[in-house]
């Protein structure tokens, strides 16, 4: 989700592989190990959730996580919890990263101190403040300077216990404290509304007839105003502390007036400084992007440049070629340009051209295609986002059935537990390797059309190249077995095909299947050699049988010939998302309540399911069809966040997602699924029908059309769903971070074309089969990147201009108070 600002989008997303903890405390008791999970949090709000690791105190994840973020933030926050026996979650320790200190760390992996989880350090929101001096004549005539303070509203308090009632308290700290002056409570809001004032005498001018007064300067830097919010409990510990501001009157020096938004900040402790803990450590790897895409024409040169790479002679020349080569890794490169040229339909003819450049470059039918190029990744990129609906009809099945099963398959002797039978694990791992295997080789009508089409190519350019007559069938296996199929049995989490990575004992069992099912694939002639132990090749010999290679060869046939079954004739329900999430009952009935109740739903490519829990009937059934809109719910009509509306014909189904990222992501999906829809709604109402009326525009007949026009449409290709602008001013981004290679290709093309003696040793790296043809190129991406890059740091000084620090937008923190102090300063001197 995109964050309009200035006339451009703003892209926030971050990708975290969660790696381990270590010297976690023991637990206090005789037992001593822990069971920890680690959430991802933004802020306090969790989006994401890790396996329990049990009975160990260095614990080890290894979890990916990826997210589009679609709202603002201030911490990327883990904290690792132990679950008890009695199944109580209690926090150990947090590492919260300030969203401004993220590009530190970016790409490393990092071991980060766990830090105690303290009231303190859980403070988030802001709150507005208006301040002002003013002269008061008291009843027996003296004239006082008083201080009016006015708490406004607070926004995005943090929830406690599962509620948030909360009240300021405010006082003025000086050479003398005054009492706390409290705000009313309000109950059930993280974004309460105060809109109160409270009076604090400040001085005595000591002339009462002067028409203006000034506050002495040594007095006012002794002085500061308070507000203090805290959650008012009914616990017998007191309430709890929320956050808390100080602000200096000096902030009153220009012109008797401030009004402004603060960062809430945690207590201060004055210098007290205490000895911590040692909770442990975790290890991360962040990778946080902010993407700043301006409109469309902006990218024009620099997309046009790539979009010619599949019709470019030699395509080593092309732009999209050229990226690859100056990429320090292959893989950056080719997620944004495989997603670009999907967008544009380009990503067949522009496979097809590298990989026949790379087959011509092989001197060995046997290792064809088997290197890290910028072709074997853009294939595996391909596939990833072409094949993940292909992945969940033809594996998910059997690999959830493997990890609810927990069957015995360990066939190494070392490893074998007393209670095991040799012979026995052999055989269930037979079974799950042949159903695995029929499964596969019978799925070659659901294989999606793009990826059929490049292994055409594949095929064809392979059989062109070489008199192997396997050749054609090996350039096609290394990709759709050896880098599809093996890898997301051996890492179903990776493929989205289970939420978690598997236990030991079932990730060992997908090891050895996705060892043999890759061998299988292979057709190599010599499958034993294959196996390094010696166990690995005994357990082979069940499938030395020519039946297996005929059905693998009638596979990569099926999915590699032009014209085959056409995609659409195929009917089978396609699994597209699923979790427990919160509904209100949609009132089918005139009379009853209409409650909210936990539900477990379910997205197919054909309908829209609710169940009372995971396995169990339907409850409720939307057809596909039957989806007019699928939109936000204001947060005010249930008081409820992260809430959207399903709307029907006849009524709107009302559902409240978990967090703010699994909204989003059911929102989208759900859009893009039923986008083709005839009778979609081009207006809704943003807020619920409550008590005889739309509380958006008030109407009072439930069926009144819509009053806001609805979010606009996506495509409805849910694998292919890509923003074209965006993977340009991704690469731009990558162009620009790599200038120096840009220019050393430059050089490069230049020595080739006046040197014919050995390559020299700086610019072997670069594949460059025509220096002037790839250098013309290289002039023109230079250009196309040196204007994006004024454009951006235009961009840059325009919203630095215009940053009003203390507005809701920017509020004033820590670090941006003395910003504030210098703009107000500015300001008054301009205008005076």
């Amino acid at each position: 989700m995109a964050v309009e600002e200035e006339g451009l989008r703003v892209f926030q997303s971050v990708k975290i592989k969660i790696g381990e903890a270590k010297n976690i405390p023991p637990y206090p008791g005789p037992n001593k190990m822990r069971d920890c999970y680690c959430t991802v949090n933004l802020d306090q709000e969790e989006v994401f959730r890790t396996k329990i690791v049990e009975k160990s105190l260095c614990p080890f994840y290894g979890e990916d996580f990826y997210c589009e973020i679609p709202r603002s933030f201030r911490h990327l926050s883990f904290y690792i919890f132990d679950r008890d026996v009695f199944r109580r979650d209690s926090s150990i320790g947090k590492v919260a990263v300030k969203k401004e200190n993220l590009q530190k760390y970016h790409g490393k992996d990092t071991w980060f101190q766990l830090q105690p989880v303290s009231a303190d350090s859980e403070v988030q929101g802001k709150v507005h403040v208006e301040l002002r001096l003013s002269e008061v004549i008291t009843d027996n005539g003296i004239v006082c300077i008083k201080l009016a303070a006015r708490v406004l509203e607070c926004q995005g308090l943090p929830i406690v216990n599962g509620q948030c009632d909360p009240y300021a308290a405010v006082s003025l700290l000086g050479p003398t404290r005054s009492e706390a002056k409290k705000t009313k409570v309000k109950r059930k809001t993280n974004n309460p509304q105060f809109d109160e004032v409270f009076y604090f005498e400040v001085t005595r001018p000591p002339s009462y007839t002067r028409r203006h007064f000034d506050v002495e300067e040594e007095d006012v830097d002794k002085m500061a105003l308070r507000v203090d919010l805290w959650n008012a409990s009914n616990l017998k510990f007191g309430d709890e502390f929320l956050g808390e501001v100080r602000i200096p009157l000096k902030v009153l020096a220009h012109s008797g007036l401030h009004d402004a938004w603060y960062f809430l900040q945690p207590r201060d402790n004055g210098s007290k400084s205490e000895k911590l803990d040692d909770l442990g450590s975790l290890r991360l790897n962040i990778v946080y992007t902010e993407d700043h895409v301006f409109p469309s024409e902006s990218y024009s040169p620099l997309r046009d440049l790539l979009l010619r790479s599949a019709r470019m002679e030699p395509v080593s020349a092309s732009a999209a070629h050229i990226l690859g080569e100056v990429c320090r890794e292959k893989q950056e490169a080719a997620i944004p340009l495989v997603r670009l040229f999907l967008h544009y339909g380009e990503i067949v003819p522009f496979l097809s051209a590298i990989a026949q450049a790379e087959v011509n470059r092989t001197q060995d039918p046997n290792t064809i295609f088997r290197g890290n190029s910028l072709t074997s990744k853009c294939i595996d990129e391909t596939m990833k986002l072409a094949g993940m609906h292909y992945l969940q009809v033809t594996l998910k099945p059997i690999i959830d059935e493997i990890c609810a099963d927990h069957k015995p398959c360990e066939i190494d002797p070392v490893k074998l537990k007393e209670s095991e039978n040799l012979e026995t694990n052999r055989e269930n791992l037979r079974q799950y390797v042949d159903r695995i295997f029929t499964v596969i080789t019978k799925s070659g009508v659901s294989c999606p059309t793009v990826m059929c089409d490049i292994f055409s190519s594949l095929r064809e350019s392979a059989a062109k190249r070489f008199q192997d007559p396997d050749v054609r069938y090996t350039a096609v296996s290394s990709f759709i077995f050896l880098r599809f199929f093996a890898p997301a049995i051996l890492s179903p989490n990776l493929f989205q095909l289970r939420p978690h990575h598997p236990d030991p004992s079932t990730s060992r069992t997908l090891t050895l299947i996705s060892k043999t099912i890759q061998t299988l694939g292979s057709l190599s002639k010599s499958k034993s050699a294959n196996f390094k132990e010696s166990f690995m090749a005994t357990f082979y010999d069940f499938f030395n049988d020519q039946k297996y290679a005929d059905a693998v060869k009638n596979f990569l046939d099926l999915i590699s010939s032009s014209g085959r079954w056409d995609q659409k004739s195929i009917e089978t329900p396609i699994m597209l998302k699923e979790g427990f999430m919160i509904k209100r009952a949609q009132g089918r009935n005139r009379f009853g309540m209409k409650n909210f109740k936990k539900r477990w739903f379910r997205l197919t490519n054909h309908e829209f399911t609710y169940h009372k829990s995971k396995g169990e009937n339907a409850l409720c059934s939307i057809p596909i069809e039957n989806i007019l809109a699928v939109e936000r719910l204001e947060e005010e009509s249930f008081k409820m966040k992260n809430m959207f509306q399903v709307i029907q014909p006849e009524r709107a189904l009302y559902i409240q997602a978990n967090n703010c990222v699994e909204a989003r992501d059911w929102i989208d999906i759900l859009t893009k699924v039923s986008q083709c829809n005839r009778k979609r709604l081009s207006t809704y109402h943003p807020s619920a029908y409550l008590n005889g009326h739309w509380l958006c525009c008030k109407l009072s007949s439930d069926t009144a059309p819509g009053c806001t026009p609805c979010t606009a449409g996506l495509p409805a290709n849910i694998q292919l769903d890509v923003d074209g602008d965006r993977e340009t001013e991704r690469i731009f981004s990558l162009f620009s971070t790599y200038m120096a290679k840009l220019v050393k290709m430059q050089e490069a093309c230049g020595s080739k074309s006046v040197y014919d003696g050995p390559e020299q040793e700086e610019y072997s790296s670069f594949i460059i089969d025509d220096p002037q043809e790839t250098y013309k190129t290289l002039k023109q991406i230079v250009s196309a990147v040196q204007t994006l890059e004024q454009e951006h740091a235009q961009y840059k000084r325009d919203k630095f201009r215009k940053t009003k620090y203390g507005s809701q937008e920017h509020p004033i923190g820590d670090k941006n108070f003395q910003c504030y102090i210098r703009q107000q300063s500015e300001s008054s001197t301009y205008s005076i």
